[in-house]
């Protein structure tokens, strides 16, 4: 089972010690743990500030995607080709782009071992179906809530392992002497410091969930990004994001089953009047066709901005107006006649037995859980509709890594979404198989590192010094109120800096946090017992500023792409695929992309190569 921790010393500050920290409890953080004591890493810590919190087990959508090697079927597949698809979106190193797809397969078969509850035929083919920006069938889903799924099981099994557990930790700085890591420290539930001193780190908290105001990500999700920022370690891709339609009141994609049963798109102004806002731009029949493409062209895409992603600039320009969106699941939208409806959206409706009178009886018949889904969260889709806007979803971008996972400072590691390892686009589910590969290869690598000594306490005694007194400095101080600050820059964020992007507004910003992040503790204040949040507001103004410096180069190189559409901007040229935005301290350059690695899988040679890395 996990063992609470236990620090070495109280003084000057409670001092841990581990060879190995992996920070965050998500399927990342979970997962790299299980491997590394899998892999012989015995003397390794768990931190998290809630077991409970974060992505991984907190969200999902109506059928949440796991992106993998197609295992069903006769449709050819391959690693090579799999790695080409992930290579293809743009912005990706080719190295990461392999490593995923050579380890999808046993990151997912892992997961079925533990028991999360992915489909199969009577024959135990592993079903498969497209997703967005998929050519093969790679994709499959253990429902809406896959990835808690996951994280239970990975869970279960850690708790079977006598792995140390510090709960209730927030982490609020890498402390790195040299580019060399050497601990990180954090506050305790009371908002007393402590230091952790380790050789390696895994960065597993996910992405900077709250430098938007309207976002998918639960309110537990707190990220991390800030902490590697902070730390001088090189990020990447930061300008990139994905966004999507999303329940607002219970945050949840409306993907999937939600759109192709075809609800209603009404808009509600404060007099509480309504109207099917899709019609007053788009032709009845092309209305309900995006509308039911949406489903599985769920990410705006600026590509299809006069296509299925039209719906989100629309959805997006009623709230702009004042007014609220809602799907309605009740009524059927104008002009809906099952034997008239585009032949696409037909077929599948007819094929899933789905010719039914309203959207929630569609919706009950194809998909009840995703009905039981907002039941349970007190929205009953059969009497009111639900609120959704235009939300931030995922960050494509991250911690730049090589193809171990290892960042620039070395020592540090990331996986999952706190890692760089997608670009400009993704195939839908991408994102949890990167959570299984990458923490999978950053445990083997710091498995095979030699070890040197830990060295002495005093670097990380006197970060807590210098902190302790920044946070006095704050407390006692007429700087901005924190939570004002972070108010007015989640709004800011969204509306200048989200899928529709606006470069005056955005500099003006970027301009404007620059001094707060050279003297935070005497520009910004608190109030005692507000520590915790209030360093939580630094990593997101950290992370908001790398977003918005690699954002405006990324508008003046490479013009509107994936999910960001930059006012005045053209569409990047195909040829800008293979380049990225990298970010280090707050300073945005353009890089090439590696290439795509095409080894020959001749097994003699590749058997020889083995036994030589591995000492065999």
């Amino acid at each position: 089972m996990l063992m609470q921790a236990r620090p070495l010393s109280l003084s000057p500050f409670p001092l841990y010690r581990a060879d190995t920290v992996v920070l965050g409890s998500g399927c990342a953080g979970l997962n790299a743990a299980d491997s590394l004591y899998d892999l012989g890493v015995r003397d390794l810590l768990l931190v998290t500030e809630g077991m409970n919190m974060g992505t991984s087990r907190n969200t999902g959508s109506d059928k949440q995607t796991y992106y993998k090697l197609t295992l069903s079927g006769d449709e050819p597949d391959s690693v090579q080709a799999m790695a080409q698809t992930l290579f293809e979106g743009g912005g990706v190193h080719g190295d990461i782009a392999l490593c995923e797809a050579a380890g999808s397969a046993r990151g997912f078969l892992k997961l079925c071992g533990l028991g999360v509850p992915f489909p199969t035929d009577l024959f135990g083919q592993y079903a498969g179906y497209k997703t967005d920006h998929d050519p093969a069938r790679r994709a499959t889903s253990a429902g809406p809530l896959t990835s808690r799924y996951m994280t239970e099981a990975l869970e279960r099994n850690v708790r079977g392992k006598d792995i140390p557990l510090l709960d209730g930790a927030q982490a609020v700085e890498l402390v790195v002497e040299k580019g060399r890591l050497r601990g990180l420290l954090c506050l305790d539930p009371s908002g007393g410091l402590l230091a952790i001193q380790c050789r390696f780190l895994i960065l597993c908290t996910g992405g900077p969930a709250g430098i938007y105001e309207q976002r998918v990500y639960p309110q537990s999700q707190l990220g991390g990004s800030g902490l590697a920022i902070r730390a001088g370690a090189a990020m990447e891709n930061m300008d990139l994001w994905q966004y999507g339609l999303a329940s607002l009141d219970f945050r949840w994609n409306v993907s999937g089953s939600y759109q192709q049963v075809l609800p209603r798109y009404i808009s509600v102004n404060e007099k509480g009047v309504e109207r099917e806002f899709l019609l007053e731009s788009l032709p009845e029949r092309e209305a309900l066709l995006l509308a039911f493409r949406k489903g599985y062209e769920w990410p705006f895409d600026v590509r299809r901005r006069e296509a299925s992603s039209k719906i989100d600039l629309l959805v997006h320009e009623q709230t702009r107006l004042g007014r609220r969106v809602y799907l309605d699941f009740t009524k059927n939208p104008a002009g809906y006649r099952f034997s008239a409806l585009p032949e696409e959206a037909r077929e599948y409706l007819q094929r899933s037995g789905c010719d039914l009178p309203t959207p929630i009886e569609r919706l009950l018949h194809m998909n009840p859980q995703a009905v039981k889904l907002y039941s349970d969260h007190g929205i009953d889709l059969a009497k009111e509709p639900l609120r959704v806007g235009v939300c931030a979803q995922h960050l494509n971008g991250g911690v730049a890594i090589d193809c171990n996972w290892r960042s620039s400072v070395e020592g540090l590691y990331a996986a999952g979404e706190a890692a760089g390892s997608f670009g400009v686009t993704r195939p839908g589910g991408s994102a949890l198989n990167a959570t299984q590969v990458g923490s999978l290869r950053a445990a083997e690598d710091i498995a095979g590192r030699e070890r040197g000594p830990f060295g002495d306490e005093e670097a990380l005694f006197a970060a807590c010094e210098r902190l302790q007194n920044g946070l006095m400095r704050g407390r006692n101080g007429g700087g901005r109120p924190f939570g004002e600050l972070l108010e007015s820059l989640s709004r800011e964020m969204t509306l200048n800096c989200a899928q529709l992007r606006r470069e005056e507004p955005m500099r003006a910003l970027l301009d404007s946090l620059r001094p707060l992040l050279a003297d935070y503790f005497g520009s910004v204040s608190f109030r005692p017992g507000e520590e915790r949040e209030y360093l939580r507001a630094l990593d997101l103004i950290a992370s908001a500023a790398a977003v918005l410096d690699a954002s405006l180069l990324s508008a003046q190189r490479f013009g509107s792409r994936g999910s960001c559409l930059y006012e005045g901007r053209p569409d990047a040229p195909e040829e800008t695929k293979g380049q990225l935005i990298r970010t280090t301290n707050l300073h945005s350059e353009c890089v090439p992309v590696r290439p795509l690695p095409r080894p020959d899988p001749w097994f003699e040679n590749v058997w020889r190569d083995y036994r030589v890395r591995k000492g065999l």
